[in-house]
């Protein structure tokens, strides 16, 4: 489930997936940001790597759909595109990034908590953690989800696996926003992780 296989099956499915505007919960938490190297985790096509990008960051996207990279490549080639699989074989060594941002991964319990705190090593001193998911109250409000509740996490689930003492900051948030659905308005809440690394001493 959720494999390398399951996503280019979807991606051939149609020539594009998902809109070409960044996720609204990067835009309100990395704009203020000074530009430095980023980590686009999950980048799929490429909107969020190429919105970082065209305001001066030096972005990594990473996916495990080459079909998804080679749409993003030929879009925005500035862009380091590198084809993984997070829960095999981290193909990034010990780089670290001031920017890593998961934007709606939601891959089963055991496999969250080996990749999120994969992505929380991999911030830089004084660098920023983002992740964003879909909340498990979109499953009570009706919103065309995988009947899955063992997917949606809460930004305070995600909180409490982070190593204490190790990030200076934190904001765990629950918010609403408006989305259409096959022509249908829904509310949906984004989970929102935002944790800063404390600098080095």
């Amino acid at each position: 489930m959720f494999d390398q296989a399951f996503w280019e099956e979807r991606y051939s499915s149609a020539p594009a997936i998902w809109s070409k505007n960044p996720n609204p919960q990067l835009v309100t938490e990395v704009s203020e940001l000074t530009p430095g190297t980023a980590l686009d985790v999950g980048c799929g096509e490429g909107a969020d790597a190429r919105w970082l990008a065209s305001r001066g960051w030096r972005v990594t996207g990473v996916d495990i759909s080459p079909t998804a990279l080679k749409r993003a490549a030929e879009i925005e080639p500035a862009v380091e595109w590198v084809h993984a699989d997070l829960l095999g074989a981290w193909p990034f060594g010990g780089r670290a990034f001031d920017l890593v941002s998961a934007q709606f991964m939601h891959p089963p319990a055991e496999d969250r908590a080996v990749l999120f705190g994969r992505l929380a090593t991999a911030v830089a001193p004084g660098g920023t953690l983002l992740i964003v998911g879909h909340h498990p109250l979109d499953l009570e409000m009706g919103v065309p989800r995988p009947p899955m509740p063992e997917l949606f996490y809460t930004a305070e689930d995600l909180a409490a696996a982070l190593a204490p003492g190790e990030w200076s900051q934190m904001v765990t948030d629950t918010r609403p926003r408006q989305a259409t659905y096959d022509g249908q308005e829904y509310t949906i809440h984004d989970a929102v992780l935002v944790a800063r690394r404390a600098q080095a001493r």
